[in-house]
């Protein structure tokens, strides 16, 4: 008989663990499809990086150490830049780890907005008029005794007791008495009188009754209301004196705070309409007819005044009061690039254009020239166009990138400024005698002693030398040059004294290395244009000076030692050029 076989779970496990290793084996180990032979692995780690120094970009070599100028750590980089220095090429990975956004640039949106202003009522200035006595005496009488009663042109103001008036009755009724009423003499009697503005029914009434009168009554010039009363019964007043101050009230001027961000918008003629607590449900319009040319230091606004008509005087001076102001429609057709797009650098600004239909996302370095500013834009002037794409985040980064490929960028801008205003400069080498280069050169002497001592940080050597500066800039202050070279080392000369003089009279390092900057770059200019007798005269550069604005120097030697710095970065700098050739 055959054994009989029976599986349990405990003889089936065994089996069936094996099976499941036969299964993965063959599926690891077992034949393949071939596959094609990939070589990016190995072109990757084949590839070369590139490092340089953040700043001096410049400097470049193919494997990690420091910058042989100031020893930071150089940085790798991508060594594909685009051909154009204005142009910046990034990867798509590398945009949205720096999360670049942009913006496309377009016409203002602030021009058509509602301005809201605050401001008050009050009297129109050209409305203003001041009563005065025509007469000296005392005040008799008074029919306007108090503040914001209204008068009436030819209204009774006052009543006078006047003796220059009584000795004039008197002069004309002698004359009259002695030379006839027609006679020159009394003629003449009369003008003195109507002089003092008293009317013809009065002289008439002192020649028919033959009678002085001892009073007079002053009548009101012009309507208006009392603004200021000047005097009170009994005083005594001379010809000319002030006895109110009056205002006419039917116009007045609506006058608005507007800051100065807000200006820009704002033209002569724009409607403004405005209301009031007192009224609340009653609007008012008028027009801007002027804007105050100056503005105020502590609020930073500049005063609107509006005209406004006001027949049935719901009008008060010193009314608070709250306008709507629509914008000038010329506006419009300026153009705004979002506040987060400009990068600063010194007098210029910058933005980063995204070029369109690239292979590679690309960004242009652009310098545009703004205007006035609003909440969250600048206008532009020029340097840009309707429809470009600007970056308005991560602008630093791409400047940066920009940066270390030493392509330009708002570091290395500075260097080409710098170059552009020294080629205009004129060219004197040959019209001037070598006593003079000599002279010159004792400049440079006591220049480069000075820039030894700020290497040191030693602010009083440097004053010292300074003042040995100072005395060779006054062997030098009249030099015979001809015109045009006279000229031009007149403004150097005169510059160069203010300047080096700073440096004497401060004891502090680093507003001395501040002025230093200064006499350095008349310096570097002068031996551009009268040249130099020394055998070598290097202009050296340090692009960190100054919050990374950049600045130059003069050297008698190739190495580099900074005078900016001293210690902190002393070989922070290149040399840019030689001025002795």
């Amino acid at each position: 008989m055959k054994p009989k076989y029976t599986f349990s779970p405990r003889t089936f496990l065994p089996f069936a663990t094996l099976l499941v290793g036969l299964v993965f084996g063959y599926l690891i180990f077992g034949p393949k499809k071939a596959q094609p032979h990939s070589t990016s692995g190995a072109e990757t780690a084949a590839k070369v990086l590139t490092y340089t120094c953040s700043m001096h970009p410049q400097i470049r070599q193919n494997e990690p150490g420091t910058c042989p100028l100031c020893e930071m750590d150089l940085t790798p980089i991508d060594v594909a830049v685009s051909s154009d220095p204005q142009v910046l090429e990034m990867s798509e990975a590398a945009i949205r780890l720096a999360d670049i956004q942009t913006t496309t640039v377009g016409l203002g949106q602030n021009a058509g907005k509602k301005l809201s202003l605050s401001g008050k009522i009050q009297p129109d200035e050209r409305a203003a008029s001041t009563q005065v006595a025509h007469i000296p005496g005392r005040i008799e009488q008074l029919f306007i005794s108090f503040t914001g009663e209204q008068v009436r042109k030819g209204q009774a103001v006052a009543r006078m007791y006047s003796p220059p008036l009584v000795a004039a009755q008197q002069e004309l009724l002698e004359a009259i008495r002695f030379k006839g009423k027609d006679s020159e003499l009394a003629e003449a009697a009369r003008s003195k009188l109507r002089y003092w503005k008293v009317s013809d029914a009065f002289i008439q009434k002192v020649e028919e009754g033959g009678k002085i009168q001892r009073e007079i009554t002053l009548y009101a010039d012009r309507s208006g209301v009392v603004m200021t009363r000047k005097v009170a019964v009994g005083d005594y007043v001379e010809e000319g004196s002030a006895l109110f101050e009056l205002s006419n009230l039917s116009q007045l001027w609506a006058l608005f705070e507007a800051y100065e961000a807000d200006l820009a918008h704002i033209r002569v003629g724009n409607a403004v309409q405005f209301t009031t607590p007192s009224l609340p449900n009653r609007r008012f319009t008028g027009r801007i007819a002027f804007i105050d040319p100056l503005i105020d230091p502590q609020s930073r606004t500049a005063s609107l005044r509006a005209e406004i008509q006001n027949p049935g005087g719901l009008l008060k001076p010193e009314m608070f009061i709250q306008g709507e102001l629509s914008a000038s429609a010329s506006a419009k057709s300026a153009l705004e690039v979002p506040k987060t797009a400009v990068l600063w650098t010194g007098k210029r600004s910058v933005v980063y254009l995204k070029k369109p239909d690239t292979e590679l996302p690309s960004f242009e370095y652009r310098e545009v020239e703004l205007g006035e500013s609003t909440s969250n834009a600048y206008l532009v002037l020029s340097g840009l166009q309707a429809g470009d794409e600007v970056v308005t985040n991560g602008a630093f980064v791409i400047d940066a990138a920009a940066q270390l490929n030493n392509q330009q960028s708002m570091m290395n801008q500075l260097v080409k400024a710098d170059a552009a205003v020294i080629a205009g400069l004129p060219d004197f080498r040959r019209q001037v005698s070598p006593d003079f280069r000599k002279e010159l050169d004792l400049l440079a002497v006591a220049y480069l002693k000075m820039k030894d001592d700020l290497v040191k940080t030693n602010a009083k050597a440097s004053g010292q030398h300074a003042a040995d500066l100072a005395r060779q800039l006054e062997k030098m202050h009249n030099p015979n040059l001809p015109a045009e070279a006279q000229s031009f080392w007149k403004n150097q000369h005169g510059a160069l004294r203010q300047h080096v003089a700073r440096i004497v009279s401060s004891a502090d390092v680093e507003a001395q290395r501040v002025q230093f900057d200064f006499v350095s770059q008349l310096l570097i200019q002068t031996f551009k244009v009268y040249g130099s007798g020394k055998e070598s005269l290097y202009v050296q550069h340090c692009p960190m000076a100054f919050n990374n604005r950049g600045a130059d120097w003069l050297s008698g030697e190739e190495k580099v030692l900074n005078p900016y710095f001293g210690d902190e970065m002393l070989n922070c700098g290149f040399v840019k050029e030689n001025l002795v050739q």
